[in-house]
């Protein structure tokens, strides 16, 4: 049965790709909905058997079904399908969309099931040069769509983003090279750099080797994560991807890249020891620091949300560094959390956007005024980024400096205390400003958007707050533990 979902939860959005070219009109949103409900079951249950299964992972030919793999499939299914759900509205009526009579949906879509299916991909291979592949592989299809409006801004985004992770991909590729270097016995290149594979071998290696390697590993990586100071690409790819897109990029993305950087880190422990976490906490640090005056700054609201997804994989890079028990239990619940409260955010901008351009270079303001339901999802969205209680983000960071403190990273924990103390009163700012401004406008959104809208925001609410829920019977569980030790 495991066997069998891992290659439906792939091949679904590839087979719906090929057939898009062959629907038009109304068909092919039909087809694409249907081909998204049907991956999102099937990647939903293999995340579903991952979790329920996690003291004993399932493995296949090129897999691995871990609780890691569980966690990160689930999120992954559920943006994939959300941002599917969201690209009719966001295409509107065959040829008038946003920005240009002459973009293709055909092409949008094909591009974008690649993208999803691929996502659903990197947290099944056990092979650390077939995560690497994959990770590439995104580069092309998310580049794309980054650029898909055809306006001049959406082109150099989508330029700088494939200059600069491609970049970042090959210095990862040259330390991945130098590992198989240090493992190499005779075996194949791929069996040698399967995960276990490298676990077992890296404490025949030498110390200092290792750590060049993963250095070069994770700078390489970090650039595709959007972590700091090679984040660059990121606030502009966000601000012009289409909102669907940009959800994809923060809430799938990123964070499924960083889980290859921790299986890298997991496998290699053995032969770099402490020096691997303290890698990661200088990433979270410096991307929290990056973060925080942009936060303060009045931006557009895709802007906005870009900035605060440097600051969320800052969080995320200390809960992995930090590695305690209580740091992992926050690392899950912040994966989940920030994957839906973001998403939020980006869908939000489309209706704004079908009817007022310039959201796109502005910052909103008032827009309780504009468009009720989507000054309901933007604040729901900005006040769960904050880290307002009861938002599932306030107890995942809490949980991950509460696990920073276990670790006896005192130092790192309050400068990280006081960072995130700053950007929640950055977002608040924002969220006050945008949502209940008084600064009437026109409306800008049609009554069926607004319900549309309205309803999204009641789901992902009633998610945020069982996620809220559910962290509490995460701390000290079995899942924490097997996580601890499967993800190398």
């Amino acid at each position: 049965m495991t066997d069998a979902l891992v290659h439906l939860a792939v091949a679904l959005p590839l087979a719906t790709a090929l057939l898009v070219p062959l629907a038009r009109g109304a068909r092919l949103a039909r087809l694409v909905v249907a081909g998204a409900l049907l991956t999102a079951a099937a990647a939903g249950a293999l995340g579903v058997v991952a979790l329920a299964d996690h003291a004993e992972p399932a493995r296949g030919h090129w897999y691995v079904v871990d609780a890691a793999g569980g966690v990160y499939l689930l999120v992954v299914a559920a943006i994939g399908l959300l941002s599917a759900l969201a690209s009719p509205g966001y295409l509107g009526p065959a040829h008038r969309g946003f920005f240009a009579e002459h973009r293709s949906r055909p092409a949008y879509y094909v591009a974008l099931l690649a993208f999803w299916a691929v996502l659903l991909a990197v947290p099944l291979v056990d092979n650390l040069v077939v995560a690497w592949i994959l990770v590439e592989a995104t580069t092309a299809a998310s580049a794309v769509l980054v650029a898909f409006s055809g306006g001049r801004l959406a082109l150099e985004a989508g330029w700088k983003y494939l200059v600069l992770t491609t970049l970042g991909l090959t210095v990862a590729l040259l330390g991945i090279v130098v590992l198989y270097a240090l493992l190499a016995s005779g075996g194949s290149v791929l069996g040698t750099l399967d995960w276990d594979a490298i676990r077992a071998g890296a404490g025949a290696i030498d110390g200092d080797a290792a750590v060049f390697a993963l250095v070069l590993i994770l700078a390489g990586l970090a650039a595709k994560i959007g972590w700091a100071p090679v984040h660059n690409w990121l606030p502009d790819a966000h601000s012009e991807a289409p909102p669907p897109v940009s959800a994809l990029l923060s809430a799938a993305l990123l964070p499924t890249v960083m889980l290859v950087a921790w299986r890298t880190l997991a496998a290699l422990d053995p032969a770099v020891g402490g020096t691997g976490g303290a890698l990661f906490l200088a990433f979270g640090l410096v991307s929290l620091a990056v973060a925080v005056p942009f936060l303060w700054r009045r931006l557009p609201i895709k802007r906005l949300l870009a900035y605060s997804s440097l600051e969320h994989m800052g969080v995320l890079a200390l809960g992995i560094g930090f590695g305690t028990p209580l740091a992992l239990a926050g690392v899950v619940i912040h994966v989940a959390g920030h994957a839906l409260a973001k998403s939020l955010g980006f869908y939000a901008t489309i209706p704004l956007l079908r009817r007022d351009r310039t959201l796109a270079t502005e910052a909103p303001v008032s827009l309780n005024s504009t468009s009720p339901a989507a000054a309901g999802a933007v604040g729901l969205s900005l006040a769960s980024l904050s880290g307002l209680p009861p938002s599932p983000l306030f107890v995942s960071e809490v949980l991950i400096l509460a696990g920073g403190v276990a670790a006896g990273e005192i130092a790192v924990v309050a400068v990280a205390a006081a960072l995130l103390a700053l950007g929640f009163l950055g977002l608040a700012h924002a969220l006050l400003e945008g949502v209940a401004g008084d600064a009437p406008r026109e409306p800008v959104a049609s009554r069926r958007a607004e319900r549309r809208l309205l309803a999204l925001t009641a789901a992902i609410g009633c998610a945020l707050l069982a996620l809220t829920a559910a962290a509490y019977g995460l701390i000290d569980s079995a899942l924490v533990a097997d996580l601890m030790r499967g993800v190398g």
